[in-house]
């Protein structure tokens, strides 16, 4: 009876980490009423920064030995990486929809499988490229949105030029590119440096390269109102810290697999949120190309060792 108890309070836990990290699309929307998409990217790293650098203080493991210059180079490249791939993401939601951005960033485990075994050495099943070739048909799907309708009458495209949506989805893409490195390194160093200790020091090198970014773009940092610092502060707390730490803490009683796929219902969880609160609703062609994305992800992950983020 206490082990069922147990096993559904770490399934309601995860429930609770994969919600928070859902919102992360909608309190960036919310805040593009005011800041541009490079502000958003550095203040969400900054604060995100500031709480896991308390966070390392607080509950980190102690460790005096300083980094070695080898590790110091990856955590400064995958800092850089991970600006990136906040930059590319969050820029991608201005100009294409909720859904198709967050289905494609969220294809980041089949370029970190795809790289693993050149970069890792960890080979892949051979049934990961079938649930990668249903991946890209999804990503194609989505792309055929911008310039096709799919309805009750069939497949109808026109051509139209829609540079910003497909920039968008360009974007979104490149995302999850750069959330690959990200992840690639912190799988490199996580046997050698405490992972509290390694997310602040990437989360702080990521927010001063787009500090510099900003600066030398000439961008304003001041002068939002209220509304959007608090918009800032909670897109670093539930989705970044809150989202992320309750995903880790479910891995000491859930199986990786389980958590892994569970977070496929960030882009299903953003869609509906989206729907709610920005009246975005997806088109016929999104959810088809969205759940191909997400099937072809489920297969891969589940033919192959599970790719979890550092």
């Amino acid at each position: 009876m206490k082990q069922r108890i147990y096993k559904n309070k770490s399934y309601f836990i995860l429930f609770i980490g994969v919600l928070s990290v859902s919102t992360g699309a909608i309190w960036i929307r919310l805040a593009m009423d005011e800041a541009k998409p490079l502000i958003i990217a550095l203040y969400r790293l900054a604060f995100s920064a500031l709480l896991s650098i308390f966070m390392a203080m607080v509950v980190g493991k102690k460790q005096t030995k300083p980094f070695g210059a080898k590790s110091i180079a990856l955590i400064v490249l995958s800092g850089f990486f991970l600006a990136m791939h906040f930059a590319s993401w969050i820029s991608s939601l201005e100009l294409t929809s909720v859904s198709s951005s967050v289905v494609l960033v969220s294809t980041t485990p089949l370029w970190v499988a795809i790289l693993s075994p050149v970069l890792l050495k960890e080979p892949v099943n051979r049934r990961f490229y079938t649930g990668m070739i249903l991946a890209m048909l999804g990503g194609v799907i989505i792309a055929m949105n911008e310039n096709c309708v799919l309805d009750r009458t069939g497949l109808a495209c026109a051509v139209v030029e829609k540079k910003a949506s497909l920039t968008g989805l360009a974007l979104a893409l490149t995302g999850a590119w750069m959330g690959a490195g990200y992840m690639l390194i912190g799988r490199k160093l996580s046997a050698q440096i405490d992972t509290a200790r390694y997310t602040a020091s990437v989360y702080a090198i990521a927010a001063v390269i787009l500090f510099l970014v900003v600066f030398f773009n000439g961008d304003s940092l001041t002068g939002y109102s209220s509304r959007t610092w608090l918009l800032f502060f909670a897109m670093a707390t539930i989705p970044q810290i809150l989202g992320h730490t309750v995903l880790n803490y479910s891995l000491q009683s859930l199986p990786a697999t389980t958590v892994s796929l569970a977070l496929l219902g960030e882009p299903v969880g953003s869609t509906v949120l989206a729907m709610v609160f920005l009246k975005e609703f997806p088109t016929m062609l999104q959810v088809v190309g969205g759940i191909l994305i997400l099937v072809g992800i489920s297969y891969a992950v589940l033919y192959n060792r599970p790719i979890n983020a550092a």
